[in-house]
């Protein structure tokens, strides 16, 4: 399992680290003509650069602190990029592709956004693209992007993801494990419960909750540790839900190992004093950062990063022995 997911790593990573070189040249200096960083007054080492206006749309719900890392890097992408960024959410798939048809009729420059509901979102995305406004996706959406003619996506692949986590586990020694799914139909969280169970030595099954009602998610999770004392090992799919699942499993009486993909400073905490096991980052500040500055690497020459693969930003696996090495991250 560990051999044939590298190779995938392998086939993906070329594209990241491409990416990640083009972002790099152009910090060091390269010309505004070629995507180089421009000021929030337009001007860069004498350069003037145009301003654009960008939409930032997401699928976010109230209260996930993992979209402010996310619009942090979009946000530190734009200044730098003399970008005016517009940023909108709804969780609901129609309404969030009522938001891209907002940004079309508002005549932005470029749309960045989530294809969590790639069937809702479809329709009006295609109607940007078709109206001549180039594209990108973050996050979710990887298996979708090419069809609905978005130029590039930015994210890790969830499948990956979720065996990374399995894989992590079985070094745990871990042998029933849960995988919290906080929104049903996202398919990006459905996929990470599939790479779970891939590469899981142990059985592995999905816990549903309902990720806008805490109380919920921790009612949820505890009730299915008191009623199945074997589950060692449970897997939430976001940093507020994680913290919320160490009050459930100490509610239960359980013993079960906590472990989340994706983080933030509490959830690092958490890893760095034994609380949770493991956290699998896809280092969302990068997909930000990385699809506004696509606009204007776009806008400048017709620049695509990728090379028409996603470029993944992870999974990047945090545990106690590489915690120091992010600490950055989440100070």
């Amino acid at each position: 399992m560990l051999k044939s997911r590298k190779s995938r790593m392998a086939k993906f990573g070329l594209a990241g680290l491409a990416a990640t070189g083009a972002l790099l040249l152009a910090a060091c200096g390269s010309p505004a003509g070629a995507g180089g960083a421009a000021s929030g007054d337009g001007e860069s080492g004498g350069a003037t650069t145009e301003e654009l206006k960008v939409a930032l749309i997401t699928h976010a719900a109230p209260g996930d602190t993992f979209w402010d890392t996310i619009r942090a890097g979009a946000e530190n992408a734009a200044e730098l990029n003399n970008i005016n960024l517009l940023y909108t959410s709804d969780p609901d798939g129609a309404r969030q592709a009522q938001l891209v048809q907002q940004a079309v009729d508002q005549g932005v420059d470029g749309i960045v956004v989530t294809l969590a509901k790639a069937d809702a979102m479809s329709g009006e995305v295609k109607k940007a693209t078709e109206a001549g406004i180039p594209v990108f996706s973050i996050n979710a959406g990887e298996n979708d992007f090419k069809d609905m003619g978005v130029l590039a996506h930015f994210g890790q692949n969830e499948f990956i993801a979720g065996q990374a986590a399995g894989e992590q586990f079985n070094e745990a020694g871990k042998t029933k494990a849960i995988c919290v799914i906080q929104e049903q139909g996202h398919v990006g969280l459905e996929a990470r419960c599939e790479g779970l169970a891939d590469t899981f030595e142990g059985s592995s099954e999905v816990l549903y909750v309902q990720g806008t009602d805490m109380t919920n998610v921790a009612s949820t999770i505890t009730s299915k540790l008191q009623t199945n004392k074997d589950i060692d090992a449970v897997l939430t799919l976001g940093a507020p839900f994680a913290m919320t699942a160490v009050d459930a499993i100490t509610d239960a009486g359980s013993s079960a190992t906590l472990a989340t993909t994706d983080l933030n400073p509490d959830v690092y905490a958490a890893i760095k004093d034994g609380t949770m096991l493991f956290g699998i980052d896809q280092q969302p500040f990068m997909q930000g950062y990385q699809s506004v500055e696509a606009v204007r690497l776009f806008s400048e020459g017709g620049y695509v990063l990728g090379g028409g693969q996603a470029v993944l930003t992870g999974p990047a696996v945090v545990n106690a022995a590489n915690a120091e090495s992010v600490a950055a991250q989440f100070k």
